[in-house]
């Protein structure tokens, strides 16, 4: 029986970009994998089949309920909880959604539901429901969309990369819950062949936001894996690392660029981390590793001043104690900041051309009139990423990895002191992803910028990053 359709199907969507034409179905327990790189269209294929968006040709036909779990669902999730607590309604303080609310919202029984306790324990996410939904980090909150999208008692759910933002345990677990639940018809995307899920799936390939075929039949796992490797072809090219205007400032080789003492991160009676001494010195790289809420982003936030703890703590930047009345300019000058957390707030529709310029100013969006240098640079940049050709087309009507690409860029342009990379490569096929570990290998091996880097993915690991920092060694 056919679950969802669509026949020449066009929408217009909130970026007011205007998708192609899918003709498209999918049919009842045969669950789909879409693969394909960035650019490809993807995405759009998943926003169509969601129903979002304006319809402006052809026809989308659905007999069943539908969840999705995207980048786009959790950007509308934190937009309302945002202008929810900017309401200025008489004297009435808005307080933060909890993650129970939230759950509660799509069932009002969830904890019944059939799927919750297997799913609740493959993802670890008890201790969340009494969370603010706002203060998750990456993986925690892709594990409460996926929570909430089973709760809700979706015939199908759309799953734009089930696996990114999630650590080593939590993607074996929940491999593990797709291959065995069976509520739900699942559609999911990939785009590297990490993404192929545990189960027979049908397989649909997207290219130049086409669908170029689409399996008759469903395929098992290995020979997903074994038709997408070939797919997913690499290229081997190893990229020129641009110059800059004018380095920031060289600090001396025996200084603590960051200096932490007895580090803490504290929320009412959750203890994220404690007694953690981290000191970084010039060109003395770190990788740091730990589950989907140990503390990682929390404690690069603290670096980037984004986290109210950097003044409860005993923290040096640059030589600058914070708290001191120093301004939060002459920190940010310092660093180059890529996370998951810049990606969602960049919400100006500049070019491509000024996101990377913006990288100059620490600023999201261009508010300055960047000097030749600048722009020869950020030319520069693009033309290393592949993007000569579309240096004008407006941020939001790019891909997600497309975004991703730039604001990767972005944080290196003025090759700063001080490089934060919080699961850069999220959302990157793997031709851009191996381009752009070569890019952060070479920034590495130079002798200006010292870099902070977060990933999951143990084939991520760059060369001539030596230093270590688990943050379960740190957990209250």
């Amino acid at each position: 029986m056919t679950t969802l359709s669509l026949h020449n199907y066009q929408v217009k969507l909130e970026n007011n970009f205007t998708t192609p034409s899918f003709t498209f179905t999918v049919n009842q327990g045969e669950h789909v994998l879409i693969a394909g790189r960035n650019r490809a269209g993807k995405s759009l294929l998943m926003a169509a089949l969601a129903g979002r968006g304006k319809p402006l040709a052809g026809s989308r036909s659905c007999n069943v309920s539908v969840a999705e779990v995207s980048v786009a669902v959790q950007q509308a999730i934190i937009l309302e909880e945002k202008q929810k607590d900017s309401a200025d309604l008489l004297d009435i303080v808005a307080e933060p959604t909890l993650v129970h609310e939230l759950l509660s919202e799509a069932n009002a029984n969830y904890q019944q539901h059939s799927a919750y306790e297997a799913l609740s324990t493959a993802l670890q996410v008890e201790h969340l429901l009494n969370t603010a939904f706002l203060s998750l980090s990456t993986g925690e909150t892709r594990k409460i969309l996926m929570l909430l999208a089973w709760v809700s008692n979706a015939d199908v759910i759309l799953i734009d990369e089930p696996f990114e933002g999630l650590d080593k345990d939590a993607r074996v677990r929940f491999n593990t819950f797709l291959s065995q639940q069976t509520q739900s018809t699942l559609v999911i995307t990939a785009n590297t062949v990490r993404d192929v899920p545990n189960m027979a799936c049908k397989l649909v390939l997207v290219e130049a936001l086409k669908i170029v075929s689409s399996s008759d039949d469903r395929m098992a796992p290995e020979a997903l894996i074994n038709h997408l490797s070939s797919w997913f072809s690499l290229n081997t090219a190893e990229p020129t690392l641009p110059p800059t205007t004018e380095m920031s400032k060289t600090f001396a080789k025996d200084a603590p660029l960051i200096a932490l003492r007895n580090g803490f991160v504290k929320y009412d009676d959750n203890t994220v981390f404690k007694d953690l001494d981290f000191m970084v010195y010039p060109g003395q790289h770190w990788q740091i590793s730990g589950p989907n809420g140990s503390g990682k982003t929390c404690l690069l936030t603290m670096i980037t001043g984004d986290n109210p703890h950097c003044y409860t703590n005993d923290l040096t930047l640059f030589g600058i104690k914070r708290g001191s009345g120093e301004s939060i300019w002459d920190i940010k000058q310092h660093i180059g900041i890529m996370s998951n957390a810049l990606h969602m707030q960049y919400r100006v529709n500049c070019s491509a051309h000024n996101v990377v310029t913006s990288g100059f100013y620490d600023s999201i969006g261009l508010y300055t009139t960047p000097t030749n240098a600048e722009n020869a640079i950020a030319d520069a940049w693009l033309d290393v990423i592949g993007f000569t050709d579309n240096k004008h087309t407006p941020f939001n009507s790019l891909s997600f990895g497309e975004q991703r690409l730039l604001l990767i860029v972005r944080a290196m342009v003025k090759h700063p002191a001080v490089l934060i990379l919080d699961e850069p490569c999220n959302g990157l096929d793997d031709i851009n992803r191996t381009n752009v570990l070569a890019l952060i290998k070479r920034l590495a091996a130079s002798n200006h910028t010292t870099l902070l880097y977060v990933t999951h993915i143990a084939d991520e690991a760059i060369k001539g990053i030596e230093n270590m920092l688990d943050m379960r060694d740190y957990q209250g």
